[in-house]
């Protein structure tokens, strides 16, 4: 299997941008929230446990509104953890299958970008993890301009995840993605050349 190295940060922190940074120096980023719009699309195993326990939240062309899911998982920790029960176990199995196919490729190192790394786990399974971190008030800025919400929706969405604080503690690599890109670009180069050596695990 390929070294599997996880990629996350918090909301506005940029861990998008950087995933678009390694994929630009033609290492392979897999991105845990495909992987779960896939397995719950129509026809998937669970498509069809999401519609059971959850009717209402099925659209009219069959496939999961997200958008309505969301709204009922992030205000019942018990619909959460459930939901988290049915799609956590196929993301990582399939991760792992496009982790062996990118090994048998002869790709040796890929990256898992995924906002619940650290909540969940899974990080402590990977070969290294690298979190993204920005300011608070460049978050803020980022949700507000790319959701067209309030300051006050943004920084409360920004403060009911888990600090950033604690994801840098697990941390093996960290980007500081607050100033400008090719800052940002020179970090993750750096870290890129440190994974590309053998004592990087």
């Amino acid at each position: 299997m390929a070294r599997l190295v996880g990629l996350t940060g918090g909301i506005g922190s940029g861990k998008s941008t950087v995933a678009a940074m390694i994929r630009e120096q033609g290492l392979p980023v897999i991105d845990a929230d495909l992987v779960a719009r896939q397995l719950a699309a129509p026809g998937q195993p669970a498509h069809a446990e999401i519609a059971r326990v959850w009717p209402e939240v099925v659209a009219a062309d069959g496939t999961i509104d997200r958008k309505r899911l969301a709204a009922i998982v992030f205000t019942d920790e018990a619909s959460k953890r459930r939901l988290e029960a049915i799609t956590h176990p196929r993301i990582r199995t399939q991760i792992a299958a496009q982790a062996t196919a990118l090994a048998a490729a002869g790709q040796p190192l890929a990256f898992v970008e995924a906002a619940l790394l650290v909540e969940t786990g899974y990080h402590a399974e990977l070969d290294g993890l690298v979190v993204v971190v920005a300011s608070e008030a460049a978050q803020v800025e980022r949700v507000m301009a790319r959701d067209g919400c309030s300051r006050e929706a943004a920084l409360a969405r920004l403060r009911s995840q888990c600090p950033l604080a604690d994801k840098v503690r697990v941390a093996s690599h960290v980007v500081e993605n607050s100033g400008s890109l090719a800052e940002t670009r020179a970090q993750v180069l750096r870290i890129l050349r440190e994974l590309a050596t053998p004592a990087a695990t």
